[in-house]
């Protein structure tokens, strides 16, 4: 009888709540406006025959490469950072290898490593959720082939040292260290020039973010040339559509659009994070576009009378050290608003005070 590999029959499954999102969604970390009014007219302008087509990916991808001070060659377009994922995990992990992730994290590094057949090792964040460099080079083995990690981290906001990235890629030169920068713009920082110094470095980034196109599915992967060669070889040629195709040039020219979003996602963090530490209510500084708090047994009270008003935020109390945590996105500045004098009245109304004080 027809059956599954064993490793894909134990796969942890990833369940995003994606139905009844109605109202101001700040639970999948979006852009809470979208994405450029010029990408909205360039979109406009495609025909039948733009759609008929498949996809050409290189010319957008040198453009991507150049916009990001790399060489065409050293750069993969992909289907979001999902497939930036699945493509490395299945270039360099055989049955029986290690992969190591850091938790909590996105449930992708696991899911990925794991069906290849590799074994995946856990390491647990440090306290307060930050980065645990000597836990993790403490891990290694001649067996660890991938290290994944979000910088900065999803669903805490944590990041790591650079020096401590780079520091675990020169003590592991036979794994392949991703570091995903999902959340690049709102933290400002990077490992990207380094990967010329320390080939078995990969950094990705995405246009689902601060881009506001998360619909497109447009991702990146940079790393060594030679490296990015076997990358290749696992990857669809017509992996990028061609919509996102089109309108990628137009979203990198429209840079200002990006950077005021930004700015307005970096304000509106301040100001919850302000309101979390004068209710009293425990959080943990963010470096991205979210925050992430513990409401503790008012947790579910908290969700759902937030979206009882309109405003759809998420339960992370099945992640790693997560229990009764709550991670709000952030957007624009009007947005923020709305939510903190929703937040205020939702926090009243569930006695969050009264709790407190007990």
């Amino acid at each position: 009888m027809l059956e599954a590999r064993a490793a894909v029959r134990t796969l942890p499954t990833y369940h995003p709540p994606l139905g009844g999102r109605e109202g101001l969604r700040l639970d999948f970390n979006e852009n809470t406006v979208g994405c450029s009014p010029r990408v909205l007219a360039r979109l406009r302008e495609l025909t039948p025959e733009d759609l008929a087509r498949y996809p050409e990916r290189q010319p957008v991808e040198a453009l991507v490469a150049a916009h990001l001070g790399v060489g065409p060659r050293e750069l993969l377009l992909t289907n979001g950072v999902d497939e930036a994922i699945h493509l490395l995990c299945e270039t360099f992990l055989e049955p029986g290898d290690e992969a190591l992730i850091v938790v909590p994290t996105f449930a992708m590094y696991e899911i990925s490593a794991a069906a290849t057949g590799a074994h995946v090792i856990v390491v647990p964040a440090g306290e307060d959720f930050c980065f645990p460099t000597s836990g993790l080079l403490s891990r290694l083995t001649p067996r660890t082939r991938l290290i994944a990690v979000a910088n900065p981290n999803n669903p805490t906001g944590a990041a790591a040292n650079s020096a401590d990235l780079l520091e675990i890629a020169r003590r592991a030169p036979q794994a392949a260290l991703l570091v995903d920068e999902a959340y690049f713009e709102f933290y400002g920082q990077t490992v990207l020039p380094q990967f010329r110094n320390l080939p078995n470095l990969f950094v990705a980034r995405t246009f689902s973010k601060a881009y506001g196109m998360a619909g497109f599915r447009a991702g990146a992967l940079a790393g060594d040339a030679a490296h990015m060669a076997m990358v290749r070889r696992v990857s669809s040629p017509y992996n990028v559509n061609g919509v996102a195709l089109a309108c990628l040039p137009t979203a990198l020219a429209d840079g200002n659009y990006v950077q005021q979003y930004v700015d307005q996602v970096r304000e509106g963090r301040a100001h919850l994070q302000d309101e979390f530490r004068n209710c009293g209510i425990p959080f943990w500084p963010s470096e991205a576009n979210f925050v992430l708090a513990r409401l503790g047994p008012l947790k579910s009270a908290f969700v759902q009378g937030m979206q009882a008003r309109g405003i759809l935020v998420r339960d992370r109390s099945r992640d790693y050290g997560c229990d009764g945590c709550v991670r709000i996105t952030i957007g624009t500045i009007e947005h923020t608003n709305r939510l903190l004098v929703t937040l205020r009245q939702v926090l009243e109304e569930i006695g969050a005070k009264e709790a407190r004080a007990r």
